[in-house]
């Protein structure tokens, strides 16, 4: 059986009810729930961020064709950059609905978010992801160089 095809747009403030359970659950798979769980306020104002034009932060869902479905998520902004002219763009979020995985719906999403660094004449499309996060590792070696970075942050 052929599997539907994925579209990706940009979220609408309508979007509020199916975008939050993707949230949630990346929220999740870090390790933000009960007790770690986001503050409420963080999450609000991350969704009224992306729905402000004076903001440079940017979402993206990705939808069963046929259903309609949400099936993703993808979260990113620009930014300067002390080595280019140009702004570069930083895929902050990717998440995928566990019982979509596997059907190229984070790729669909890197994909979109590349189109949308071109539109913006960004020159470079940048992510981090945990080390233990494996699955996610195999396809972002598919589709974008590992320059050995490690991340280093302190709380303040």
């Amino acid at each position: 059986m052929a599997v539907p095809p994925i579209s990706v747009r940009p979220a609408t403030p309508g979007d509020l009810a199916a975008w939050r359970p993707l949230w949630d659950g990346y929220n999740g798979f870090y390790g933000r729930f009960g007790a770690t769980a986001l503050p409420e306020h963080i999450t609000q104002t991350t969704w009224q961020r992306f729905h402000d034009p004076a903001e440079p932060v940017f979402c993206l869902l990705a939808h069963d064709a046929a259903s309609g479905e949400t099936l993703g998520l993808a979260h990113y902004l620009f930014h300067r950059s002390m080595t280019r002219i140009e702004p570069v763009c930083y895929l902050s979020d990717l998440f995928t609905r566990e019982a979509a995985r596997g059907r190229g719906v984070g790729r669909a999403l890197i994909h979109a978010v590349y189109d949308a660094a071109r539109a913006a004449k960004s020159s470079r499309v940048y992510w981090q992801t945990h080390e233990t996060n494996a699955a996610g590792r195999q396809l972002y070696d598919k589709l974008a160089k590992h320059h050995g970075f490690i991340v280093y942050a302190q709380e303040l």
